[in-house]
């Protein structure tokens, strides 16, 4: 994999998760002087221009982990009741590319969003009445709940906090990066037993 995809993750100045940002943005932020501080390993070092006063060539060291100053919405995203937003990528990546039905994994493109309680029932497209399922499984329960297709759930859904929501978009995340996410997982969530598992 070439380094500079590797993702950097970017916290506020008190160390709340954000988001993912390329080598780019964040050789942006370094630049602009919204780099408070940095944590995790160096990543890779970005040469500039040469100054023609003093003859010296720029290098910024990106590292891993970034805290920036500026616009964060930290604030909302740290509350309780804060719901990320639901996406496919993201929901399979919670329930580990497994479908809760069969309980087999499957390629991403294999894989299909069930409601629980079906829409057609009155559920909602929302975290906790979403799951993860095979084709096979989800055309087999089609408008049924699990029970009136005679089919078990093998996990319970739930809405992930956003610290869990920035790890489950994350490309290819370093351990670094995993630990300092990890201090921000709930200790009920159920993906710190996966995670750890993985580590």
């Amino acid at each position: 994999m070439n380094a500079l995809n590797q993702q950097v993750l970017r916290t506020d100045m008190a160390g709340m998760p954000l988001e993912w940002i390329d080598f780019q943005e964040a050789v942006k932020l370094y630049y602009l002087g919204q780099v408070g501080y940095t944590c995790g390993s160096p990543l890779y070092r970005v040469h500039g221009g040469i100054n023609a006063a003093s003859g010296r060539r720029s290098i910024i060291e990106v590292h891993s982990i970034v805290a920036t100053e500026g616009n964060t919405h930290a604030l909302i995203k740290a509350r309780a009741d804060y719901v990320p937003p639901l996406n496919n990528r993201a929901l399979f990546a919670r329930d580990g590319h497994l479908c809760l039905y069969c309980g087999e994994h499957f390629a991403i493109s294999d894989l299909s969003r069930d409601h629980v309680r079906p829409l057609s029932r009155g559920g909602r497209d929302q975290w906790n009445n979403v799951v993860t399922a095979c084709r096979r499984c989800n055309n087999h329960k089609a408008g049924y709940t699990p029970e009136e297709a005679g089919m078990k759930l093998l996990a319970v859904p739930f809405v992930p906090t956003h610290a869990e929501y920035v790890y489950l978009r994350g490309r290819r995340v370093l351990a670094d990066q995993m630990d300092f996410l990890l201090a921000h997982f709930p200790r009920s969530s159920p993906l710190r037993a996966r995670v750890r598992r993985r580590a």
